[in-house]
């Protein structure tokens, strides 16, 4: 799509074609068409350079989800070639003024639902009532679109081990790259309807909103209450693509509502995030016969995937694996990959390192490079200049089988919950900050139906665990926060002295 460096161009180009005919957003009862959702995202684009005193900002927060003042907002940000940089309204008021200041915002966009919150940079708060008036407006007269491959599109903040989180900057070259490669793969027009299952801080989004609008297709906002009945909302909304974690069809298998045939309108299943159990591969794909079904596998540093699978027809076909998921694939056109064993040396299996056009340029705090990349040949990368050569240590554990990658765990200490990607050391670095706290151990322990969550153990003096829950709610998202604080006497060691984790997680699976 030569001329098309952003993803904002690739909606332009949507809404130039399909104008006021063909709808680009349902979010509950509001249907705004592409031509709408053009216009409203330049009045609001047009609203920020006031707010901001005639000179375009250049990071603009959105304290918005599952509203269009949230999507609109994401749009007039790209617009204006500024960095989106969504914020959770759901957050801790710590956590989200925390990011603010990090990314170095110049004003935020939020929900009037996110009264409460104060990130501590200028906000203009956007509802109905206030784009109402934004519809009604002249069009703008905004410059052409400002933004080079080389800029930062959006700015993500993961969990970082170190007890703050890691900004992630995405560029307008890695996600056009990106769309360039899924552009006609699901067979995506006017009719179609797909899901937006992800918040926006997750960087499925992104795949949500520009798979969906680069080629004409409808993207459809479920409230977050409809995800935990997959097949429902499916039905209801009558979707054609679903997109989400794997987790959620646990969630409705345990509602009883996946029946076979349950989901006769869906062409293309999705799932990513985390790995997809074959067994509730097979669930899904008996409810929604018609449907393919494909996994994404990458993590944010990569552009969203950079490896793809899809299932056989026919799941008598399917593969066996070790661990009885679905393959991730193999990896995108394009970029390259090493599996480096515990030696560094390369081989069938080991950690999963990436370069290629698909890769961010370094972390926003370049502290955070070192430890994180490889050199060109392959050593690790202790700081100075990172160039497109330079390896990305996914830090999973990958073994080619029967020509396909699988993926086998992680290398060190990040887990996945419900599609969350959590560093066990920032939950242990929070818990160490809580008065009378001596040690802490935060492990991912699995359930009876095969979801991890987070159990901490804590030694230290005069600790309850009512307190330390207490503390960490006003610093931790809900999805990071531990289902039960253990406070012990002493942590078991190994023959080295170290913290025996295996032995800490059976002590507290058996007193779970």
């Amino acid at each position: 799509m030569i001329g098309e460096h952003t993803a904002y161009d690739r909606f332009a180009r949507s809404a130039a074609e399909h104008g006021y005919d063909v709808t680009a957003l349902e979010v509950g009862e509001d249907r705004l068409s592409y031509g709408e959702l053009r216009d409203l995202a330049e009045r609001l684009a047009a609203h920020l350079v006031a707010h901001a005193g005639g000179t375009a900002p250049r990071r603009i927060g959105l304290l918005a989800g599952r509203s269009v003042t949230a999507y609109a907002g994401y749009l007039a940000a790209l617009r204006l070639g500024a960095t989106v940089v969504p914020l959770n309204p759901e957050h801790p008021q710590a956590r989200t003024g925390q990011i603010a200041n990090a990314a170095e915002l110049d004003v935020v966009v939020a929900d009037p639902s996110a009264d409460g919150t104060d990130p501590g940079v200028p906000v203009t708060r956007i509802g109905p009532g206030e784009l109402e008036v934004l519809a009604k407006e002249p069009a703008p007269d905004l410059p052409a679109l400002p933004a080079g491959p080389d800029d930062v599109a959006y700015l993500i903040y993961t969990s970082g081990s170190t007890g703050a989180p890691k900004g992630v900057p995405i560029l307008h070259r890695n996600i056009a790259r990106y769309l360039d490669r899924f552009a006609g793969r699901y067979g995506i027009g006017p009719g179609s309807r797909l899901s937006q299952t992800f918040e926006l801080t997750f960087d499925g989004s992104v795949h949500d909103l520009f798979v969906a609008w680069q080629d004409g297709g409808t993207l459809v906002v479920p409230a977050r209450g409809q995800l935990l009945s997959p097949a429902r909302t499916v039905a209801n909304l009558r979707l054609t693509h679903w997109f989400s974690v794997p987790s959620l069809i646990t969630f409705a298998s345990r509602l009883g509502t996946l029946g076979p045939g349950s989901m006769p309108t869906l062409r293309w299943s999705i799932f990513g995030g985390e790995a997809l159990p074959l067994e509730a591969a097979r669930e899904w794909k008996a409810a929604a016969p018609a449907s393919r079904i494909e996994v994404l596998y990458g993590p944010t540093e990569l552009t969203i995937s950079c490896t793809s699978y899809e299932l056989p027809a026919d799941p008598a076909d399917w593969p066996q694996t070790p661990n009885g998921t679905a393959p991730i694939g193999t990896i995108h056109r394009d970029l390259d990959f090493v599996l480096l064993d515990e030696d560094g040396s390369p081989g069938d299996s080991g950690e999963l390192c990436v370069r290629g056009d698909l890769r961010f340029p370094g972390y926003q705090d370049p502290g955070n490079n070192p430890g994180r990349f490889l050199t060109p040949d392959q050593e690790p990368f202790t700081g100075g200049e990172l160039t497109d050569r330079h390896w990305y240590r996914t830090g999973d554990r990958v073994a080619v089988q029967d020509g396909v990658l699988v993926h086998l765990g992680r290398v060190d200490h990040q887990v996945k919950v419900r599609g969350h990607r959590i560093e066990l050391g920032e939950v242990e670095a929070v818990l160490r900050r809580q008065p009378g706290v001596r040690e802490a151990v935060v492990l991912a322990l699995p359930t009876e139906d095969g979801e991890p969550e987070l159990h901490a153990a804590v030694t230290g003096a005069g600790l309850g665990s009512d307190t330390l829950y207490a503390g960490l709610t006003g610093q931790l998202p809900p999805y990071m926060l531990p289902r039960r604080i253990s406070v012990l006497d002493s942590l078991p060691l190994n023959t080295n002295g170290k913290i025996d984790r295996r032995a800490l997680g059976a002590a507290l699976t058996r007193t779970g």
